[in-house]
């Protein structure tokens, strides 16, 4: 057998191994995407619990941080992060609520974690131990890859889908 014919039937191979591997590896997305929207979810909820019952707290502390509108934005962003993360547990405007939470986690890079958000590609190590790194991450998977077929999102598709 020729080389190019033995170099040829391994890419095959290895083409056909890989795409084999991806096949099934697909079928981990909607449980992982289940996992991230469980935990971060009530990560956020909790936060954001714990915020509405401080909202004194959680305002002193966006004043000390130069946040524009305090006594709004206190419990704006509790509700967001409370209300936020249930939708995120059930599945519901996955995308949407993951764009609004991912936003308010890169406000607080900005107003809180500056030194961390600016240091990213310098000392990266800082960025990620951050606090709102883990939040903005779980977030972004979200936004990007939507909400998987564990959810009311999908729920919602498919029954659209079968009443056109």
């Amino acid at each position: 057998m020729s080389s190019t014919a033995l170099s040829s039937r391994n890419s095959s191979g290895i083409s056909g191994l890989c795409g084999r591997f991806a096949h099934y590896a697909d079928f981990l997305q909607s449980p992982f995407l289940l996992l991230v929207r469980l935990y971060w979810g009530w990560q956020f909820a909790q936060t954001g619990w714990g915020k509405l019952h401080n909202i004194g707290r959680v305002k002193d502390l966006f004043v000390s941080l130069n946040i524009p509108a305090p006594a709004v934005m206190a419990p704006a962003i509790s509700m967001l992060e409370f209300v936020g993360g249930i939708l995120l547990i059930v599945g519901l405007g996955s995308r949407l609520i993951s764009l609004l939470l991912a936003g308010n986690m890169f406000v607080a890079y900005v107003t809180a974690d500056r030194e961390a958000l600016g240091s990213v590609f310098s000392d990266p190590g800082k960025f990620y131990i951050a606090d709102p790194f883990t939040f903005l991450f779980a977030s972004l998977i979200i936004l990007v890859f939507g909400a998987g077929l564990f959810s009311l999102d999908a729920l919602i598709a498919r029954r659209n889908k079968t009443a056109v």
